[in-house]
């Protein structure tokens, strides 16, 4: 998709990925939209309705013509996949994993290089193994390519951190887990909330369920523009989320089975075949960054330990390397082997060699329930927002509660 998101409909990509189908009335988009298309299936276009477009604070303040942000996913969401999202019409968000800024840098320009649309970068603000995940040379790699939207998980950024970026007109989002982290991050300045309820997966301290979470920021914060996170993966659950008042939804695991993301090609076949009841929130995976509570598929050594994290020995038992990955791909510097501990936190890439069994696969059960297939990116926007524009305009059973799966 190219074009300048102006208010008119843009012409017709004639990129690599596939499409929700041609345009014409509502009929006939809804039919291509229900159908996935198979492996060796002709790919057709992407076409983006304008028409069909959902107008929300988010797609206002950015210009973009979809509301969905995919999560800023360490590892897996590099700039191919932050490409795809942002030409398909919603806001690609890179994840910045513990990486020297010169490397972040380079991400950045890779994805200026590729796309002309709106972006942003996902920073974790937490320490592990010696060393801060985010440093204010990161923050100044963000001012300098003059980045729409910086994200932050987990710990508050300091306050100048968050002035620098402001200044420089770069909007500041908090992923927040409570009302109370909501308020917190409303008191330092985010200009945005993105409210990860407990489905969510990977990094999670969340105890409310996501629409409820929506629901109680939006009542404290009626102005500010709102995402929703966690057990969202198709039309109807980004519509319940829009319905209950989130701007935009913010899409994580159903982002790892896309064709896309640097994810291994089992991770996402797993993430594809799995259900409502595959996940669960363990403490078990570091020791990069130890104690930690993350929602991962219920794989092997997940199964084994549950329950019962307290108790693994220190040194662990075997096996002592579980595989191999490399952890800053295609960067210089960036492609030597990293030996992967036993438990580590770090998910396996499309570069990881080893036993899936043993590694940390974040993923929500209740997004994996509505994961049929691996797709292309754009494809997942498309018909993500097209099929919830379509719920949204005959919203009878979105206000039932029944209608949020919170199994994980």
């Amino acid at each position: 998709m190219n074009g300048k998101n102006d208010g008119r409909s843009p012409p017709p990509s004639r990129g690599t990925g596939p499409t929700a189908g041609p345009p014409g009335g509502e009929d006939e988009d809804e039919g291509a939209a229900s159908e996935v298309d198979g492996a060796d299936a002709p790919r057709r276009p992407i076409y983006v309705l304008e028409g069909n477009t959902l107008h929300t604070r988010l797609t206002r303040e950015l210009g973009l013509h979809y509301p969905f942000v995919n999560a800023g996913m360490a590892f897996v969401a590099l700039p191919p996949l932050v490409i795809a999202v942002s030409e398909a019409g919603g806001l690609g968000m890179l994840g910045a994993a513990p990486e020297p800024p010169p490397f972040l840098q380079a991400r950045i320009q890779a994805i200026r290089a590729g796309t002309k649309r709106p972006f942003g970068v996902n920073l974790i603000v937490a320490s592990g193994g010696g060393q801060d995940f985010t440093t204010r040379a990161h923050i100044d790699v963000c001012i300098a390519e003059k980045v729409p939207v910086v994200s932050f998980h987990w710990g508050t950024p300091p306050a100048d951190w968050v002035k620098a970026l402001k200044a420089a007109g770069t909007r500041v989002w908090m992923q927040v887990h409570s009302v109370e982290a909501a308020r917190e991050a409303l008191a330092w300045g985010a200009d945005g909330l993105i409210a990860q309820g407990r489905q969510a997966a990977g990094h999670n301290r969340s105890a409310v369920s996501t629409l409820k979470l929506v629901r109680e920021v939006r009542a404290l914060a009626p102005e500010v523009t709102l995402l929703a996170a966690g057990g969202i993966a198709d039309g109807p659950s980004a519509a319940r989320a829009l319905f209950r008042g989130a701007d935009g939804v913010w899409v994580g695991t159903r982002m790892v089975a896309s064709v896309e993301a640097h994810a291994h090609p089992g991770y996402k076949q797993r993430v594809a075949e799995g259900d409502a009841g595959d996940s669960d929130v363990t403490t078990l995976f570091g020791p990069e960054w130890p104690g930690q509570p993350m929602r991962v598929l219920r794989n092997r050594v997940v199964r084994e330990w549950a329950g019962r994290e307290a108790r693994v020995p220190s040194p662990p038992p075997a096996p002592e390397r579980i595989g191999t990955a490399r952890l800053f791909p295609g960067l210089p510097g960036g492609d030597a082997p990293y030996a992967m501990p036993k438990f580590c936190s770090f998910p396996p890439t499309a570069d990881t060699e080893g036993d899936l069994e043993e590694m940390a696969m974040p993923a929500s059960g209740a997004s994996m329930a509505r994961i049929e297939s691996v797709l292309p990116a754009g494809q997942i926007v498309v018909e993500m927002m097209e099929r919830a524009h379509r719920v949204l305009a005959n919203p009878i059973g979105l206000d039932a509660e029944a209608e949020e799966d919170d199994r994980g």
